[in-house]
């Protein structure tokens, strides 16, 4: 049983000795997607790379950077993908305007449907 433990241990990311460090630690391993596994946040996820990953957080927090500076670290290494909600600018600006224009084609697309099958009533079928 206590070698359960020391290999628990030993996998966790070190705690920051201050609660409120600690606790951006804990909301920036939510943001940050493992890059391994794609749909996991660090924080839950196990590969190698997400440990790695988390214990680079806590290091940049210590070291006095900002959550800004860190998200934009992780997003200079491994690109935007790398953070749950990057950041609006010129390079995600199609990421960011993809649904709304795909929800846009989709109705627009309906309301063509919809007067095409009203082009082709008769005008008794219209009143029905």
């Amino acid at each position: 049983m206590s070698w359960i433990a020391l290999l628990a241990a030993a996998a966790a990311p070190a705690v920051l000795g201050d609660p409120t460090q600690e606790a951006r630690a804990r909301a920036l391993d939510q943001e940050i997607r493992c890059v391994q596994c794609e749909n996991e946040p660090i924080a839950q996820s196990t590969a190698d790379i997400a440990q790695d990953m988390r214990r680079l957080v806590r290091e940049r927090i210590a070291d006095g950077d900002s959550d800004a500076e860190i998200r934009a670290y992780f997003r200079e290494r491994y690109g935007d993908f790398v953070l749950f909600r990057p950041p609006f600018d010129e390079r995600t600006l199609i990421l960011w305007l993809a649904p709304a224009l795909l929800a846009a084609a989709g109705l627009a697309a309906v309301w063509a449907q919809r007067r095409r099958n009203q082009a082709d009533l008769t005008p008794e079928e219209g009143e029905r």
